[in-house]
């Protein structure tokens, strides 16, 4: 009678067992169907805690979060949960989320500062970024979160064109400040490559004037191929005391612009206007992409002084202005602009040589 009784009470507790077994099983499997997208894990939470959590959302019951605490029994590492916001998905079971919790797959979000965008810019659209805290109250505010190296000279005066155009991943409750330092960090790395790499004749004296160049570049041509060759038309202009005559300085200068240069525009002696001042701006006009930073750095070997537009992305390229008017007629003119349009806007060298 005893024996049958043993017997009787294994069986039964295999049973039990397999119905365990099976339960913790659809813990491990059956969906959870969040509605929500993100959920936070605050700092000091438990796994145990978690699961109430769920329970009183009503996406698991309470014997769901017994049969948990079973499960942590037997897998104790469960229970080293980590802090943040995660991204979660709606077939995602209760096993699955709290090892993601574990791993700290907190969720990413990205941000991308463009190439051949202002500063201002940027900022607009940091903004509106989701889930990031705008934490810049003013423009000198950005000086701050500057680290311009010593041995470059004088820190620039302005942040403009300070941080480097690429994708940057943040995290719920990042600041745009916290973004905006990595950004930075990138930009010198990038800036201190090219201008070890540089050319060492080129008419440019400092890191700076190297970025300052490159902006140029960066506004002038999204052809890369061709920046190599936009670059040498500016250093041999610099070099011969001639003014950049570029377009996109003039407009950057302007309190406000209608979309065409104007004769006014032309002439107004704002610092940024290459048509009315020799040499460099005195800062950049624009975040600057890798290639740019390599044309400035390193300029073919031409005698060109002059490029128009040929309305494809791609320009042609003139060593004199004779040369450089013929091509306006054709690919200026020729497309039915006004002569008076032409002698309002052009790149670099306008038809009258000034």
């Amino acid at each position: 009678m005893l024996r049958r009784l043993i017997v009787l009470a294994l069986a039964l507790f295999f049973l039990a067992a397999v119905l365990v077994y099976q339960q913790m099983q659809q813990l491990a499997t059956t969906p959870l169907q969040l509605t929500t997208p993100l959920f936070t894990v605050p700092a000091g939470a438990s796994a145990t805690g978690l699961c109430r959590r769920l329970q009183r959302d009503g996406y698991v019951q309470q014997q769901d979060c017994q049969l948990f605490r079973l499960q942590l029994w037997l897998e104790p590492e469960l229970a080293a949960v980590k802090a943040g916001t995660y991204k979660v998905t709606g077939d995602a079971s209760l096993i699955a989320l709290i090892e993601q919790f574990v791993r700290g797959e907190v969720a990413q979000f990205p941000f991308t500062i463009r190439e051949g965008e202002t500063l201002q810019q940027t900022l607009e659209r940091l903004e509106q970024a989701e889930h990031l805290q705008f934490d810049i109250d003013a423009s000198e505010q950005l000086l701050t979160l500057l680290s311009w190296p010593e041995a470059w000279g004088e820190a620039p005066s302005q942040a403009e064109g300070l941080f480097f155009p690429e994708t940057y991943n943040y995290t719920v409750g990042s600041s745009a400040s916290q973004l905006l330092q990595r950004a930075h960090q990138s930009l010198l790395q990038h800036l201190s490559a090219s201008w070890e790499q540089r050319h060492f004749d080129i008419p440019l004296q400092s890191p700076y004037e190297l970025l300052i160049m490159a902006s140029i570049i960066e506004k002038e041509s999204g052809y890369e191929p061709e920046k190599p060759l936009i670059s040498s038309v500016f250093m041999n202009r610099l070099r011969d005391n001639m003014r950049l005559q570029t377009d996109p300085t003039v407009i950057y200068g302007l309190e406000s612009f209608s979309g065409r240069i104007t004769r006014a525009d032309l002439q107004n002696p704002h610092p940024y206007n290459t048509y009315r001042h020799h040499g460099l701006p005195p800062g950049p006009i624009s975040a600057v992409s890798r290639s740019s930073l390599q044309a400035a750095a390193r300029p073919v070997d031409s005698s060109m002084y002059y490029f128009v537009s040929k309305g494809d992305g791609s320009h042609v390229f003139s060593e004199t202005l004779q040369e450089h008017n013929a091509a306006v007629r054709r690919y200026i003119l020729g497309q039915g602009r006004s002569e008076q349009d032409n002698s309002e806007q052009n790149n670099s060298g306008q038809t009258n040589e000034q």
